[in-house]
């Protein structure tokens, strides 16, 4: 209820602001005989908030704790919605009555409006706690070696939080915080989501796990005492029940980095050579990764997928409502999964499966989860229509490898995260899931040595054909990618009779 209330907020202040920029554009009056088409314009542009504001979570962030990070996220929402509003407006009457100039005004003052309502919070909390907050940036980067988990909601948890961007910046990813009431629930703090109440530890665990998301420490923010005999119990049972180590923040900070620590669990150890860590490669892509391409290639990306978006809102639109009665709500699924320089990014999908989980807490069967409507978008790759937003916010690329679950992007094959993942990829249209894990890896590494606008466009092409026809194993492009990428010699036998010892010795 309280996310909708804020979405409400900012779709009036987005009103608010275009009416003012229609009044600014005609010398403070109100042109009734283009009325017609300015209150189709001020409709248009609602539609596109209505949906855009919600993707950018905008209507989930705590006001009073807005950073730099927040601002600039109303921002890339005021350049979408006035994108989406010439968009809605110009298939609906040609922008009729709209002058150029409005636009560029509107989006101007949206994001006054938007950003002045947060600082204002921002300033009156800081006011009446009589304490400044600092601002924090996102620490994942590719240094990233401890995953955790903050129980509470209050000053100190926001201090754990700048504690963390102060000393232990690239060393340690909050995954989210858990609070103390439901409402809460969905809104972020600093940048990172409040998963739950913490009562609800176990669950909020297993759904992260779904996710790729594995917990290495939770960090209490409140003194034991102060919590819940259930909550107690929650956060004692995860420390006994696995290798989750728990600290009260109290007692211990632990900010520093204890990878390299005597005793380092088996998850701790998989996690710092394979969330982050780019081990040393001996195939030299730095030729390849230099030339010119790949910043054409960005631009083409970003217009790609803004128009796309706009063109695909119908579909994507009735595939959200009928996955909604399908499997139900939430409609979008999302993973995390490493991408270009190991950093890790949220990969969107349409759900296809129910609830990994029954009522009782015991895991699923995928088989048993999977819809008739789930098959068929998995099948046709509808399910990944909203990778277009990772493609428009740069997490990732028409074409490129294709990002795999940290457990899957094994250390050895790393150097396929020097390029940013692919909506598809030279490893797809060549045999996709029919693949080894190397020989998937040896065609991802081609491409970025042979990337090319050429190339891509035959990744589009053929990429409607596998579609079609289903994925089919490429032999003579496998096997010319490790001919490529090692001794000639070692490329002479076929990919059925390769072993895989030797297709590795190729490339190492």
């Amino acid at each position: 209820m309280h996310r909708i209330v804020l979405l409400l907020a900012d779709l009036c202040l987005i009103a608010i602001a275009t009416l003012f920029a229609v009044v600014l554009r005609h010398n403070l009056a109100l042109p009734l005989d283009r009325l017609y088409g300015l209150l189709t314009y001020v409709g248009a542009t609602l539609v596109a908030a209505v949906v855009i504001l919600p993707v950018l979570g905008l209507n989930r962030a705590v006001w009073r704790f807005s950073s730099l990070s927040d601002c600039l996220r109303v921002v890339q929402a005021a350049i979408f919605v006035v994108l989406g509003a010439v968009g809605i407006g110009f298939a609906v009457n040609r922008l009729d009555g709209i002058a150029r100039a409005l636009p560029i005004l509107q989006g101007i003052l949206i994001v006054a409006a938007l950003v002045s309502v947060r600082v204002m919070m921002r300033l009156r909390h800081d006011i009446r706690k009589s304490k400044s907050a600092r601002q924090l940036n996102d620490t994942t980067n590719l240094e990233t070696t401890e995953t955790v988990l903050v129980i509470g909601l209050n000053k100190v948890a926001e201090l754990f939080l700048q504690s963390l961007a102060e000393f232990a910046k690239g060393r340690i990813r909050v995954a989210g915080l858990l609070g103390c009431r439901d409402r809460q629930t969905g809104r972020v703090l600093r940048q990172y989501e409040i998963l739950g109440t913490a009562d609800q530890l176990e669950s909020v665990l297993k759904d992260l796990e779904v996710h790729g998301v594995f917990i290495d420490r939770i960090v209490v923010t409140q003194a034991f005492d102060a919590l819940s005999p259930q909550v107690q119990h929650a956060v004692l049972g995860a420390e006994w029940a696995s290798n989750i180590r728990v600290d009260f923040f109290g007692e211990h900070i632990g900010i520093h980095g204890d990878a390299d620590r005597p005793g380092t669990t088996p998850k701790e150890q998989h996690l710092a050579t394979n969330n982050g860590h780019l081990l040393p490669i001996t195939v030299d892509l730095k030729p390849s990764l230099s030339r010119p391409y790949w910043l054409v290639k960005r631009v083409i990306d970003l217009v790609g997928a803004a128009c796309l978006l706009v063109l695909l809102a119908p579909v994507m639109g009735l595939i959200a409502i009928v996955v909604a009665l399908d499997i139900g709500i939430p409609t979008v699924f999302w993973q995390q999964r490493p991408g270009l320089a190991g950093r890790s990014f949220k990969l969107l999908k349409f759900r296809t499966m129910g609830a990994a989980h029954d009522s009782l807490g015991h895991r699923v069967q995928d088989d048993q989860r999977l819809s008739v409507v789930g098959r068929f978008l998995r099948r046709t790759r509808l399910d990944e229509l909203p990778q277009l937003f990772n493609i428009l916010v740069g997490d990732m690329s028409f074409m490129g490898p294709r990002p795999l679950l940290p457990v899957d992007q094994s250390a050895e094959h790393n150097y396929r995260l020097f390029a940013r993942p692919g909506l598809t990829g030279w490893a797809q249209i060549n045999g996709g899931r029919n693949l080894s894990a190397e020989d998937k890896s040896a065609l991802d590494v081609w491409y970025i040595k042979n990337a090319s606008l050429a190339l891509d466009l035959k990744i589009v092409w053929l990429t409607f054909a596998t579609l079609i026809g289903g994925e089919r194993p490429n032999g003579p492009a496998v096997h010319q990618a490790w001919q490529e990428l090692g001794d000639a010699s070692r490329a002479e036998a076929s990919d059925a009779e390769k072993p895989v010892a030797l297709r590795r010795q190729a490339v190492a």
